[in-house]
């Protein structure tokens, strides 16, 4: 389409094209103002592309190829300027565009910039003639080239189709050739493994044999040392019996009465034997002193409880400490983490045996602190202080589960208080006939 604006129709400046320039048209174009860009000077040149004066046209054209369109396009003094040079480089093909008659033989692309430079009358059709021109090019180009690909395609396609047939062929010979080759090992497989079940019944036959003679053989040897011993017991009895009726004889004493005094000095020689052997201690104790009961003066854990005392009061726990022979076990972590959680564990056990070396010293009551050994990385390098027993737990085994071991281990009647605020520890503990106290008690008393 054209639209003339205040022009007669010989006027091609006043022409307007209604469509983008096509690209072919527009890389000549840009091409053409590159090359005549060099024959200006600086001031003739417009504003915006004197910058660009000192490059080269490859350089000019890609780094100024936008702003040479655009100044092309709305400065018609910088055009005219263009359009002389290309006068001059092109005279044969700007004349025919001023005459109005293209040469035929011209590319299309060359006459489409051409006559978008010099403007001549129909430089619109021109340009868009070009372009259709150079898009069904392209569209043919296009297609030759997808032509080719597809006949490329198509060559390859065969290609890989012979060689599959060929290579699916020779696997198949390979296949049969396997296959052949895997029946006969399973053939000779079946004859090595009815070769091996026949070789094992074999030996399994020479076994049994064998088994056989041997325990014959033991029989016949456990019969010749049984009859051996006989035979020697038999000897050592005559042999016995001779020397007891020579001494008899001398001695002047009957047989029966050599007979009761042997027997007699066997069993004294047998029992003496024995008490060695058993290295059995002197008799310590009497039946009467096996009978459970309270003797006079003597008070039991469970006797403190009658005193009229609270039982978070520590009195409580030195009162129990001041029967004979009473033994503290300590619930360790239990106590620690009642009384300074916020230590680490290392200084809680040796705060705590510090403390409890002390009450040990005061009361002189035995005393057993037991920790968890779950809770350990590693084992403990700890010197246990005076007086004061250190037990970790074995692996798998809780520290609750060692005191109630330490209490059924102790004999009845014995004091045995434990100090731990866990309710089933305690629990079990005075099942077991322990006195069981608060933690917090014993903090009270180490403080």
């Amino acid at each position: 389409m054209v639209e003339t604006t205040g022009g007669g129709p010989q006027d091609g400046a006043a022409e307007v094209l209604d469509r983008p320039l096509p690209d072919g048209v527009r890389r000549k174009v840009v091409q053409i103002v590159a090359d005549g860009f060099g024959g200006l000077t600086v001031v003739e040149l417009p504003a915006q592309l004197r910058q660009y004066a000192r490059f080269t046209p490859s350089r000019r054209a890609k780094f100024a190829g936008n702003a040479m369109a655009a100044a092309l396009e709305t400065d018609p003094l910088f055009r005219q300027r263009i359009g002389e040079k290309l006068r001059e480089a092109e005279p044969e093909l700007t004349g025919a565009l001023d005459s109005g008659s293209p040469p035929p033989a011209a590319d299309p692309l060359d006459v489409a910039a051409a006559a978008y430079v010099l403007r001549p009358p129909g430089w619109v059709k021109l340009v868009t003639a070009a372009g259709e021109e150079a898009q069904r090019a392209d569209a043919e180009r296009a297609d030759e080239e997808t032509r080719a690909e597809l006949e490329r395609l198509r060559a390859e396609l065969d290609r890989a189709r012979e060689h599959t047939r060929a290579e699916t062929e020779r696997l198949r010979v390979e296949l049969d050739a396997a296959k052949k080759e895997t029946d006969s090992l399973h053939r000779k497989l079946r004859s090595a493994l009815a070769d091996v079940k026949r070789g094992e019944a074999a030996l399994r036959k020479l076994r049994g044999e064998m088994e056989a003679v041997r325990a014959e053989g033991q029989a016949q040897v456990s019969a010749a040392e049984s009859e051996t011993r006989r035979l020697k017991a038999r000897l050592g009895e005559t042999e016995a019996a001779l020397e007891a009726a020579r001494r008899a004889a001398r001695e002047g004493r009957s047989v029966e009465d050599m007979r009761v005094r042997l027997l007699l000095d066997t069993v004294l020689d047998a029992a003496q034997g024995l008490r060695r052997e058993l290295a059995l201690p002197p008799v310590s104790m009497r039946p009467a002193e096996t009978v459970d009961a309270v003797e006079p003066g003597r008070m039991t854990p469970k006797d403190i409880a009658a005193r009229a005392l609270s039982e978070d009061d520590p009195a409580v726990l030195d009162q129990l400490l001041a029967l004979p022979q009473a033994h503290l076990v300590v619930d360790g972590y239990n106590v620690t983490k009642t009384g300074y959680p916020q230590m680490p564990l290392e200084k809680q056990r040796l705060r705590l045996l510090g403390q409890l070396a002390q009450l040990a010293a005061q009361t002189g009551a035995e005393v057993t602190c037991v920790f968890d050994g779950a809770e350990l990385a590693a084992p403990v390098l700890l010197a246990p202080p005076r007086g004061v027993r250190v037990l970790f737990s074995k692996p798998g085994v809780t520290a609750d589960e060692l005191i109630r071991q330490l209490v059924r281990a102790e004999p009845p009647g014995r004091p045995v208080i434990v100090a731990s605020t866990d309710r089933e520890v305690a629990d079990g503990v005075a099942r077991a006939g322990a006195r069981p106290v608060a933690s917090a008690v014993l903090l009270k008393r180490l403080s």
